[in-house]
């Protein structure tokens, strides 16, 4: 009797894991299939219409629901709280500090919390901190609502890049990203034309800024039951896909060697928490997060400040954040399209960003602030748009060259702490008694970015190092020293997606293994 419940409790485990991650198909995983570029090119079509869609609105809801305190900024927010000093900057540091409270919380939920339940949740935690705005009348009310609002918000980033790297080759995950993280330039431009007309409603309840608070976070709430009526946790689970296209879609990823498709990657694993804090490509990301986060309050926090500083009025100040968004956009995809086109090219095009980054912070240093001025002016900050590009190629770089499920959630996770450090420090960098110019500010950013190029071109060399002690380990364990990537070719191939020899090169793809266990492993420059 004892044997049978054993049995029967053993049964409905399994029944209740298939239920949260689909169905466990380690020996389709281990039985290669074939697929042609045109099977390869529907699943991926079918992936892009439907989960591509849910990154992109949610993400543009997270900016959208952080840009508009900068608008609600100008539109009496600061007035009708009594904020004084340095007040406002730490309004926009306390989300940050609490995303960097929450993140080894996070990375833990990531792993172990299927999507389709962890993202709506999130969403609807920050949806109702947003609501809940405008009943804010005092400092520490309005401290207290956006600490909760960046603690709802903390998984974001990271699950929505482990979401990609689960879902796409790498040669793809640039696109991918940028197709998401794009949604930065259009939530600046929605939260501008949105602040611009909310502003012109004249109510004896409401303030601008509360109406424009209150509107976001309800249009937040309302999504909620369709992110979890369309997303599915995996292609296990992909209901939009056929029993045959999800064998398919398993061995198009197999060339990733990420190792995270099948029940063990829902395991939390410390030996891969380990060897993140023992890599040094970690530490390099992490730096590179922190100081284009840092820089990166020159716009989020200060932007409309700044645009109002050159002498424009509160709402022409906002019209004028509509072409930012519009560059912020294109520049996200271009840059994204880029580093596609270029094989291994994320470090170059990440150096090559940073260059009109420093010549508009160099422009609004530099140039006084008067109306003979007001055009190049315009020019240098609509040149810090490119800030924007630089995150869609660190994310991408980072997902390209981490594999194991909790190393990839751990590495993102810190890559969000670093975003979330830069973001608390940012606007203490920007004091109100600096204004309009914020010269001591622009000066402090200016140096940040000249910083963070030489770490790039450190972490080129690094990975340079790594490629060659994985062809000497390949060597040792009597393989070829050079393998082909085809994780990172444009078309898929399937003999090259299958460059089996003696039926192992590519078998350990799916064991959960990290990049340093994996000698198959390629890092990508």
């Amino acid at each position: 009797m004892a044997a049978d419940e054993g049995v029967l409790a053993h049964k409905v485990s399994a029944d209740l894991k298939d239920m949260e991650y689909g169905p466990q198909v380690t020996e389709t995983e281990n039985q290669r299939v074939t697929l042609t570029e045109e099977d390869n090119r529907r699943i991926l079509r079918k992936t892009d219409l439907t989960i591509l869609p849910i990154l992109a609105w949610v993400y543009f809801l997270q900016i959208l629901d952080k840009t508009v305190l900068g608008y609600s900024a100008i539109f009496g927010l600061r007035e009708d709280v009594h904020l004084k000093g340095n007040q406002y900057s730490l309004i926009g540091s306390i989300a940050p500090i609490a995303q960097l409270a929450w993140q080894p919380f996070s990375s833990i939920l990531i792993i172990k919390v299927p999507h389709r339940i962890l993202m709506p949740t999130l969403v609807l935690g920050w949806g109702i901190a947003q609501s809940l705005t405008p009943l804010c009348k005092t400092f520490p009310a309005l401290l207290a609502n956006r600490f909760f609002l960046g603690l709802f918000e903390a998984g974001c980033l990271p699950l929505f890049s482990v979401i990609t790297a689960h879902w796409y080759r790498r040669s793809e995950q640039p696109v991918r990203v940028a197709g998401w993280y794009g949604t930065n330039g259009l939530a600046t431009i929605f939260a501008a034309a949105l602040s611009f007309g909310l502003a012109k409603i004249t109510s004896p309840v409401l303030a601008s800024w509360q109406i424009i608070f209150l509107f976001t976070g309800l249009m937040t709430i309302v999504t909620v039951p369709f992110i979890y009526w369309k997303l599915d946790n995996n292609v296990h689970s992909a209901r939009f896909l056929s029993a045959e296209e999800k064998t398919m879609a398993i061995e198009r990823l197999r060339a990733n060697n990420n190792g995270t498709s099948d029940g063990e990657a829902h395991k939390f694993k410390w030996a891969q928490v380990g060897e993140v804090f023992m890599d040094v490509k970690t530490y390099l990301f992490i730096a590179m997060s922190l100081a284009n986060n840092l820089g990166a309050q020159v716009v989020n926090t200060f932007g409309p400040l700044i645009l109002s500083g050159l002498g424009f009025d509160n709402h022409k100040t906002t019209l004028l954040n509509i072409p930012f968004g519009a560059v912020q956009y294109v520049v996200i995809l271009g840059v994204a399209w880029t580093s596609v086109k270029v094989r291994s090219g994320k470090g170059v095009a990440l150096l090559v960003v940073l260059i009109p980054i420093l010549a508009g912070i160099s422009v609004l240093y530099v140039l006084p602030r008067d109306k003979s001025h007001t055009a190049p002016l315009l020019v240098g900050y609509y040149f810090l748009a490119f800030i924007f590009g630089c995150n869609t190629l660190i994310v991408s770089w980072i997902l390209a060259n981490t594999a194991g499920s909790t190393k990839s959630s751990i590495m993102m996770s810190l890559f969000n702490a670093a975003s979330s450090a830069g973001n608390i420090i940012g606007p203490l960098l920007f004091d109100t008694a600096d204004a309009p110019a914020y010269t001591p500010g622009l000066k402090a950013t200016l140096g940040v970015y000249s910083m963070m190029a030489a770490v790039v071109l450190l972490q080129l060399g690094n990975l340079v190092l790594l490629n060659k002690m994985q062809e000497k380990n390949r060597v040792q364990n009597g393989k070829p020293a050079k393998l082909h990537d085809a994780s990172m070719d444009k078309k898929f191939n399937a003999a090259a997606a299958q460059e089996v020899q003696g039926g192992e090169i590519g078998s350990r793809a799916f064991l959960d293994l990290t990049d340093r266990q994996n000698d198959e492993f390629i890092y990508v420059y």
